[in-house]
């Protein structure tokens, strides 16, 4: 696969490789662990888009 743009989260740092990063390319959207960057996710944008909306109407309780 060619290089991808990987983008993280503002929330995250550089301190801990331990996020996970999204890339967008022409079928869709790659998701990836920063500490197994060779193991990818594909999905599209609407599949995305649903998980993010149900993350956000979920009650979590932040573990850190």
């Amino acid at each position: 696969m060619p290089d991808l743009k990987w983008r993280k989260s503002s929330f995250s740092t550089d301190v801990h490789q331990n996020c996970v990063e999204l890339a967008a390319v022409a079928d869709g959207i790659r998701i990836r662990e920063s500490d197994e960057p060779e193991t990818m996710l594909r999905t599209s944008p609407a599949a995305l888009r649903s998980l993010i909306r149900a993350v956000k109407a979920a009650r979590f309780n932040h573990i850190r």
